[in-house]
């Protein structure tokens, strides 16, 4: 067979077989595709789980289960736990507006009796709570995509206008 016999741009050279490293995949793509994975899934990225934070107020426990560092468009749990060291006549929960920035609430759970937003917080109303009785709170959410850097505010625990507890929260929000 000779060059003639080929369609333009190819010659015997392309009839050899190639080489047995290029036949397959590089092993260092290989390599650096294994170590990215094995870097997600023990959590550098993000999405671990939840980290548990706990402040005794002047008169509530307030507890805050959220992840401390997550990735952007990711979906996550927030659970906040409120123990009442007194009678507490309206129980106020308030989210400072800075922590849910670029977030989607998508479901809140036990909703509250009454929603507002006041001085730059999100407050939601539960009624009167008994001393000992603890209340769990569940929030959902996910993170817009264009979100990056960190989220930061206070989740606080109100008797009407008076603080019972209040604890700093940041969030870490990585590509």
């Amino acid at each position: 067979m000779s060059d003639t016999d080929f369609p333009d741009g190819l010659g015997h050279p392309h009839l050899k077989a190639p080489a047995a490293i290029k036949r397959h995949a590089s092993p260092l793509s290989l390599l650096v595709l294994g170590s990215l994975m094995a870097a997600a899934a023990l959590g550098a990225f993000g999405g671990e789980g939840l980290d548990t934070t706990a402040v005794d107020g002047a008169g509530a426990r307030l507890v805050v289960e959220a992840p401390d560092t997550l990735r952007n468009g990711e979906f996550y749990e927030m659970r906040v736990y409120v123990t009442p060291s007194r009678p507490v006549g309206d129980l106020v929960l308030s989210v400072d507006a800075g922590l849910w920035r670029q977030t989607t609430q998508n479901s809140m759970l036990p909703a509250a009796a009454e929603e507002g937003f006041e001085d730059g917080a999100f407050h939601f109303s539960y009624g009167a709570a008994e001393a000992g009785r603890t209340i769990l709170v569940k929030m959902d959410f996910q993170l817009n995509p264009s979100l990056l850097g960190d989220v930061a505010g206070r989740i606080r625990v109100l008797d009407g206008s008076q603080d019972l507890a209040a604890l700093p929260l940041e969030i870490e929000v990585r590509p």
